[in-house]
């Protein structure tokens, strides 16, 4: 990768996708203050005029996969799993809005309409247009996908820079850093390589949507604070996945 590549620019607007577990803290349901860091962190872009989607994940409650093991039917499953995620939307909504006056619009792909509104491309378009931050939950309403492809989806769809996906590690390494001490972390990676090298970074779909409509994806620490300003800013933090030659102007 060359030096103008886009993690040298600032991104204007960005999808966020943030892992169901780390609203938990690790345990089952929502950990306050982990979600009133994260809204203190969104509200920092906000403030520098982005436009913010962001995609929550519901690990903090139900994984479709891991009930199925349990004997129950995945797509059932599944459905639990997309229901957890607006959990997590509307309590990410709360602190935005309550704790920074942040207009905050919950989109779901699943009709729920006394909570949030149905998801509408251009809707949700015009929302980031007018400053607010646009939350999508239930996944992609369908069973099967999880919501790293539902991130990678929707970036694609409403026009996004980039996919900043916000992990409780530094990046992408060559082999789990907590398993193997002596990982190396990339700086830079294509899209094809983290398929081929099969890096459990997110789920492949995704990887391979985005490597398909040339998205480029921003994996980093979202633990650390003021990392998800670093990002949009361009600073180089985290581990870039592009394709050469074809990362988004």
């Amino acid at each position: 990768m060359t030096d103008d590549g886009p993690a040298k620019r600032g991104y204007g607007r960005v999808l966020l996708k943030l892992g169901g577990e780390m609203f938990g803290g690790g345990s089952v349901g929502i950990d306050p203050e982990v979600v009133a860091t994260v809204a203190r962190q969104i509200g920092e872009i906000v403030a520098d005029g982005v436009e913010v989607a962001i995609v929550i994940g519901g690990g903090n409650f139900f994984r479709g996969a891991e009930l199925q093991q349990r004997g129950m039917d995945r797509a059932r499953g599944d459905y639990m799993a997309m229901l957890g995620t607006v959990m997590n939307c509307l309590a990410l909504q709360d602190f935005l809005e309550r704790e920074h006056g942040i207009d905050t619009r919950v989109m779901t792909a699943i009709t729920m309409g006394q909570v949030a509104e149905p998801y509408i491309p251009r809707r949700a378009m015009r929302h980031m247009e007018k400053g607010r931050v646009v939350i999508f939950g239930a996944g992609t309403g369908m069973p099967y996908f999880s919501t790293d492809t539902t991130a990678a989806q929707r970036a694609l769809e409403i026009g996004c820079d980039v996919v900043l996906m916000a992990k409780a590690v530094d990046g992408v390494y060559t082999a789990d850093p907590k398993t193997t001490p002596d990982a190396k972390l990339f700086e830079h990676i294509t899209h094809r390589e983290v398929l081929e090298k099969g890096l459990k970074v997110a789920d492949a779909t995704a990887f391979s949507l985005c490597m398909d409509n040339h998205m480029p994806i921003l994996v980093f620490n979202l633990l650390e604070e003021g990392n998800i300003a670093r990002a949009v800013g361009g600073e180089k933090i985290g581990t870039l996945v592009s394709t050469p030659g074809a990362e988004k102007l």
